[in-house]
């Protein structure tokens, strides 16, 4: 997999608050971002293949109680 650089701006405080963590963790700041990023990316399409999945089972209806015939149909 190929890695681009990005460029980001923050309050110098903010950074310096962030790299001392990431220190105190034995990582670096760019291993925290990565790390950020990809949780970031996913979340999102977990949710999102959630939501996607909710409407696809929208059929279905809440507390009906199937026979063992319906539960074993297929």
């Amino acid at each position: 997999m190929s890695q681009k650089n990005i460029t980001l701006s923050a309050d110098e405080r903010l950074i310096q608050l962030a790299r001392a963590r990431a220190l105190r963790e034995k990582k670096t700041l760019n291993k925290v971002f990565r790390e950020w990023l990809t949780h970031y990316a996913i979340s999102f399409s977990s949710a999102k293949n959630y939501r996607k999945m909710m409407r696809e089972l929208n059929y279905v209806k809440v507390g009906k109680h199937f026979s063992r015939d319906e539960m074993n149909e297929r």
